[in-house]
């Protein structure tokens, strides 16, 4: 059973579980697990289902609580995610990750379809699959584009072409959670220290 819920990646002095939104949820990994820091103070947290309010604006309420930009990458099981941007001035921006298997899991079933399983299987599910995975490719450019932009408004020198970023937006991760990794790691933000053993000799 892979992980369900949001990975929420801001900049605070603060931890960022003590934000507002997050009233209630517990930062022991049973509610939200706080991933490992990465340097100038950018935070990120595993919120699992549940641990937030329904009907919060998350990445909003995080931006406003921390006044820098953020991003929200809502995950389903470790297999898809929609990671939106938000910087303070209002810009944003949103991308599919393993993008490919998002098309075949957010194709819609239609109304007149009684059994899902013999849709799954039809020539018409295929080509339904084919048209939604054309139409998230032809999203890319512009969300890699987005996603420069917002990285240089957190004052982070990108150096990757967007190119390389829109390669990153088509690749395809057995877990999701590393693409996001590495789409921060390809934005151009610090990476995350490497955790030290205990030297217990």
């Amino acid at each position: 059973m892979g992980f369900s819920g949001e990975i929420v990646f801001g900049r605070s002095e603060r931890p960022l579980h003590e934000a507002p939104v997050f009233d209630g949820g517990r930062a022991d990994g049973s509610d939200i697990d706080a991933g490992r820091p990465r340097p100038g103070g950018w935070q990120t947290l595993h919120v699992f289902d549940g641990a937030v309010q329904e009907g919060e604006d998350l990445l909003e309420a995080v931006v406003d609580w921390t006044g820098a930009p953020a991003c929200v990458a809502s995950v389903y099981d470790s297999d898809v995610a929609l990671v939106t941007g938000l910087a303070p001035d209002g810009r944003w921006w949103q991308a599919a990750l393993n993008v490919d298997l998002a098309a075949a899991l957010w194709t819609e079933v239609p109304d007149d379809v009684d059994d899902t399983s013999e849709w799954a299987d039809s020539p018409e599910f295929a080509a339904a699959v084919e048209l939604r995975r054309a139409e998230l490719h032809a999203e890319i450019p512009a969300a890699a584009t987005g996603a420069v932009a917002w990285a240089r408004s957190a004052g982070v020198e990108v150096t990757t072409p967007v190119a390389a970023v829109e390669g990153l937006l088509r690749a395809r991760e057995v877990f999701v959670e590393d693409l996001f990794g590495e789409l921060l790691d390809r934005l151009g933000f610090p990476e995350a220290a490497e955790p030290q053993d205990d030297d217990t000799d």
